[in-house]
């Protein structure tokens, strides 16, 4: 008995931390919504694009509108991006950053660290993005 109990009390410490960790089908989720929304924005579907940002980020903005203006006027390479490559995925739980390097129209690329954390139905949302810029390479 003493020792279904320990292992009892062993197996609860141990699952949270796994719990925790970041799956392959998180991580694969999480560059869905960034490159749906990627898209959304380069055909300028604001809807869609709206779609994928978390409660806090449509509560500030609070329409379509408001926010697509705002994209474009500070997130211009993520508004109409060429390219994104992903990179490190970081954090625990429910809140997690993907690095996203991501190329513009016009050349440049900024480093965009994406804000995610998982809803109450379980899929991934946005909830703030910030940019870097990147050094330029000249070829």
């Amino acid at each position: 008995m003493r020792f279904l109990v320990l292992c009892t009390v062993l197996l609860l410490a141990v699952m949270p931390a796994r719990a925790q960790e970041a799956t392959a089908a998180d991580a694969a989720a999480i560059r869905a919504v960034i490159t749906d929304q990627l898209a959304a924005f380069n055909r300028d579907d604001g809807n869609t694009a709206w779609s994928f940002a978390a409660p806090n980020i449509q509560a500030r903005f609070q329409t379509v509108e408001v926010f697509m203006a705002m994209v474009r006027g500070s997130y211009a390479t993520v508004y109409r991006s060429r390219a994104a490559e992903f990179g490190t995925l970081t954090g625990s739980g429910d809140h997690l950053l993907q690095e996203v390097t991501i190329t513009g129209q016009d050349g440049l690329q900024v480093l965009a660290r994406y804000q995610m954390g998982r809803q109450e139905d379980a899929s991934w949302k946005i909830e703030g993005v910030s940019l870097k810029e990147l050094p330029q390479l000249n070829v």
